[in-house]
C-alpha cells in the first residue's frame, strides 16, 4: 500500500481499510448524496483512524475547478467599501465560501475596458463561478459570463423578466410597507426619493410607494418623486429639489438609509423637525439608520442572508456541473421578504 512522499495517508489507503472503492471515498469527501449510509460511516471511520485530510489543490486539478469565485460589484471602491449594503453582502458571500473551502476574489468592473479585461480573465477558467451585484438594466456582463458557461448567479435583477439566476428582496413591498406606515401617521404629503432608474432595485420601490399611495386613496404626485444615485451626496440633492418644488410636504420615503442621511442633514438645515414636520423613512435598516438622530425608521431587507443563499445557490450549479438545473430562461429566482423597523423618525 503506497503512502504519500510526506507521509501523509492516501485516498488508496482510506478506501482500503473502509472496504469500497477509491469512487466511494472521493463521493463522500465531497459531499455527495449518492452514497449509502453504512458506506459514509465506513469512510468517516477509516478517515479518522488514518488522519485523512483532503488535498484541496488535488481536487481542484481532479476536478478541473480552481475553488475560486469571484463577487463582481460595478461600483466604485469609494462606494463598495463605505456602504453598509455591500459590506453587509460580501460578509454573507464570504463566510458561506469559508464553509464551502472556496476562495473569494473581489472584483469591481467599473469601465467597458475593466470589463473586457475581466472577461478574459473568466475565459481563461480561473474562477469556478461568478456572483453578481448592483447590477444596472443595461449590463451585457451576466449574459457574457453564461454564454462562458460559467455558473453565475446575481444579487437582485435587472429587470422583471431577468433570465439568469438572482437572489434579490421584495423591493416592492419595501415601498408599500413604507407609505402604509407614514399614512398610518397622518402624513398625506408623502415624498420620495427614489435610485437611478436604470436598476431594478430603485423601480421597485417606487412602483411600491406608488402602489401604497394609490392603496391609500392618495393620487400619486410626481412633482414628490426625486431621483437619486444611492449615495449621501444624491439624497442631500434631492432633498434640497423636493423642498424646493414642495415645501408643504410632510414624509419622505427614501430608497435606502445612506440617501436617508443626506435628506436629514438637508431637512435640519432648512429648520424642519424629523419627525414633527417631517417624517423619514429610508432602506436596509443599516448600522446607520440606528445611530442617526433621531433613529431611523428603516425597511429592513436580510442582506448577509441574500449573501448566504446567492452563493450556496453558486455551489450548488458549480457543484452540478454543466447542463443540469432548470432550462434556459427558467433560472432560479429567490426573493426573500423585508421587514419595516419602527424607530423615531417616523
Amino acid at each position: 500500500m503506497s503512502r504519500q512522499r510526506n507521509g501523509r495517508p492516501t485516498l488508496e489507503e482510506v478506501a482500503a481499510l473502509a472496504g469500497v472503492g477509491r469512487g466511494t471515498v472521493s463521493r463522500v469527501i465531497n459531499g455527495s448524496s449518492s452514497v449509502s449510509e453504512q458506506a459514509r460511516e465506513a469512510v468517516a471511520r477509516a478517515v479518522a483512524e488514518l488522519g485523512y485530510v483532503p488535498n484541496q489543490a488535488a481536487r481542484a486539478l481532479a476536478g478541473n475547478r480552481t475553488d475560486a469565485v469571484a463577487l463582481v460589484i460595478p461600483e466604485a471602491e469609494a462606494r463598495v467599501f463605505s456602504e453598509p449594503y455591500f459590506l453587509d453582502l460580501i460578509r454573507g458571500v464570504s463566510a458561506e465560501l469559508s464553509r464551502a473551502d472556496k476562495q473569494l476574489l473581489l472584483t469591481l468592473v467599473r469601465t467597458e475596458a475593466e470589463r473586457r479585461r475581466f472577461e478574459q480573465y473568466l475565459a481563461a477558467q480561473r474562477v469556478d463561478g461568478v456572483l453578481l451585484a448592483s447590477v444596472h438594466g443595461d449590463d451585457p456582463l451576466p449574459d457574457r459570463i453564461a454564454r462562458l458557461g460559467l455558473p453565475v448567479v446575481m444579487n437582485g435583477r435587472r429587470s422583471e423578466a431577468e433570465p439568469v439566476d438572482y437572489v434579490d428582496s421584495d423591493n416592492v413591498g419595501a415601498g408599500r410597507a413604507a407609505v402604509a406606515h407614514l399614512v398610518s401617521r397622518g402624513r398625506g404629503r408623502i415624498a420620495t426619493i427614489s435610485g437611478p432608474l436604470d436598476m431594478y432595485v430603485a423601480r421597485a420601490r417606487l412602483g411600491g410607494y406608488r402602489a401604497g399611495l394609490t392603496e391609500a386613496g392618495i393620487a400619486p404626485d410626481e412633482s414628490l418623486v426625486e431621483i437619486a444615485d444611492f449615495t449621501e451626496e444624491g439624497g442631500r440633492l434631492a432633498m434640497r429639489a423636493l423642498l424646493e418644488r414642495a415645501p408643504g410636504l410632510d414624509a419622505v420615503f427614501a430608497a435606502s438609509d445612506v440617501m436617508a442621511a443626506g435628506a436629514r442633514g438637508v431637512l435640519r438645515g432648512a429648520g424642519r423637525r424629523v419627525p414633527e414636520d417631517v417624517a423619514l423613512i429610508g432602506v436596509d435598516d443599516s448600522v446607520g439608520a440606528r445611530l442617526m438622530d433621531p433613529p431611523l425608521t428603516s425597511v429592513r431587507q436580510p442582506i448577509e442572508e441574500m449573501g448566504r443563499t446567492m452563493t450556496r445557490l453558486l455551489l450548488r450549479k458549480i457543484a452540478e456541473g454543466p447542463g443540469a438545473g432548470p432550462a434556459a430562461g427558467e433560472g432560479e429566482r429567490r426573493v426573500l421578504p423585508t421587514e419595516l423597523i419602527v424607530r423615531d423618525s417616523s
